[in-house]
């Protein structure tokens, strides 16, 4: 029979994962402390160990790693009441097997430890990399401890330590550049240098000469040798913002350093060899642009060794409260404000908003808001948000770009519909859209109980409420008036 172990210093925790888990198919052990719980696991050698990263004022990350000497392939899952995003990354990439937020979902700990358990016998988990590499409080950071950023964590996590090249999918705002960022301060080459390019700020006539150099007389202007920030970045990180703006001749000199490290400077004829990782990001959907010959297939396959998309904010309305408290502490810090707390009804304005610019355009929002506003507490009157205008009208019952909830029957309209257009991002608004049309249904077949579709659809309370309330302000929107 499997074991699965629990080490956690409260009791609460360890009553409901052992009421919840335990079986005729699962012996479930409990422990309070790390002594008592590194006993057990010497004695019973347990398949699966869930793991309190705090307990008391031991760091469960040190526990993991005696729990590692004891049995090197256990499966160790993580819980904390702390989901901040140096933690998750630093977890998972020591090995863990995964990572859950208290309070805990349930449904996700089960299927969870039931996963765990059907691979113990054949997961090798790789080996702990020690690493003291931390973000430091006062800079930028990654915030959500909903699910979609939680799951991003665990990827960045995995694919940190790894020396694979990057692409990385998202929004104008979303914190692209931050992902880049902590992948990098979670690598291997983290003592090396980061830089970052935007390719759309710089233009096409010297973005070349930025990431390569140049000689002494290359071109006009070219009074002496420039140094490119690919070879600063030797035995470093480069991350290249906006890599879709990169023009076709700067494609193939990339092309050729990706393939094999070598590249010559603008204007010379020696051959330089660099080791440097490629962190790349885009707003731009690439497989459009290299269908109409705007980007080579080829550097497109040599930059996503591993493809992470970032969510908008509008898709994670449950992270909202936290980022905006985030954003108080700091922008108080840096304008000299001392608003202590956000209203109830401010954060409804906040959450209600579509949020178009993303986390960038939520930093604005509040700064302007602190500037103008009084007292301790911040007021939704001093929100700079205009009332979000009605949708237009569509002309068919469900085009590509109408608000109202999308019926079954007008998927393949829509699609036919998204590909004549050349639509960028297709397949995530189209899952958006029908995603909302899936919770809807639910919800109907379980007479609206919010914790029964939740456990059906395996979302966490806080993802269904928020998917909910799109629902209802798309309702609202498209109901004609009386």
């Amino acid at each position: 029979m499997p074991t699965l172990l629990v080490i956690d210093d409260e009791a609460g925790i360890r009553f409901t994962i052992r009421e919840v888990l335990q079986s005729s198919d699962l012996r479930v052990l409990a422990a309070e402390n790390s002594t008592d719980g590194l006993a057990l696991a010497r004695e019973e050698l347990p398949d699966v160990i869930l793991l309190d990263i705090r307990l008391g004022n031991e760091s469960g990350l040190e526990v993991f790693h005696r729990l590692r000497e004891i049995d090197p392939k256990v499966l160790v899952i993580f819980i904390t009441g702390h989901g901040t995003a140096e933690t998750a990354i630093e977890a998972m990439k020591l090995g863990a097997f995964d990572y859950l937020v208290k309070p805990l979902d349930l449904a996700e700990l089960q299927q969870v430890v039931e996963q765990a358990l059907k691979i113990s016998h054949l997961m090798h988990v790789p080996p702990a990399v020690d690493s003291s590499s931390q973000l430091s409080d006062a800079s930028d950071r990654l915030i959500g401890s909903g699910p979609a950023m939680q799951s991003l964590f665990k990827q960045m996590g995995r694919i940190a330590p790894l020396d694979v090249n990057v692409l990385v999918l998202g929004e104008s705002g979303t914190g692209k550049e931050l992902v880049a960022r902590a992948i990098y301060h979670h690598s291997r080459r983290s003592q090396g240098p980061f830089l970052a390019i935007n390719c759309a700020a710089i233009p096409e006539t010297l973005l070349e000469s930025e990431l390569f150099g140049h000689e002494k007389g290359a071109f006009t202007g070219a009074d002496r040798q420039r140094i490119g920030k690919f070879e600063q970045c030797h035995r470093g990180t480069i991350f290249l913002d906006e890599v879709g703006d990169m023009p076709p001749a700067t494609q193939a000199k990339m092309l050729r350093l990706l393939q094999d490290g070598q590249f010559q400077r603008v204007g010379g004829n020696e051959t330089l060899k660099v080791d440097v990782r490629v962190i790349a990001a885009t707003n731009q959907n690439l497989e459009a642009m290299i269908a109409d010959n705007r980007f080579r297939r080829d550097l497109y396959y040599r930059i996503r060794g591993v493809t992470l998309h970032l969510p908008p904010l509008r898709e994670r309305t449950e992270d909202i409260a936290e980022l905006a408290h985030y954003f108080l502490f700091r922008l108080n810090r840096q304008l000299g404000t001392a608003v202590q707390s956000i209203s109830n009804e401010a954060l409804d304005v906040l959450q209600r908003h579509s949020w178009p610019g993303n986390i960038r355009e939520l930093q604005s929002v509040l700064r302007e808001a602190l500037i103008v506003s009084s007292g301790p507490t911040l007021l939704a009157e001093f929100l700079p948000l205009a009332p979000t205008p009605p949708p237009v009208e569509a002309e068919t019952p469900a085009t590509i770009e109408t608000g109202e909830p999308a019926d079954w029957n007008s998927l393949p309209q829509m699609l036919e519909e998204g590909i004549r257009q050349r639509r960028p991002e297709l397949y995530r608004h189209l899952i958006h859209r029908f995603d909302l049309l899936v919770v809807s249904h639910v919800m109907k077949a379980v007479g609206g109980l919010q914790s029964r579709a939740a456990e059906v659809l395996g979302l966490s309370r806080p993802t269904l409420r928020a998917k909910l309330r799109l629902i209802a302000q798309q309702t609202i929107a498209t109901k004609p008036l009386s």
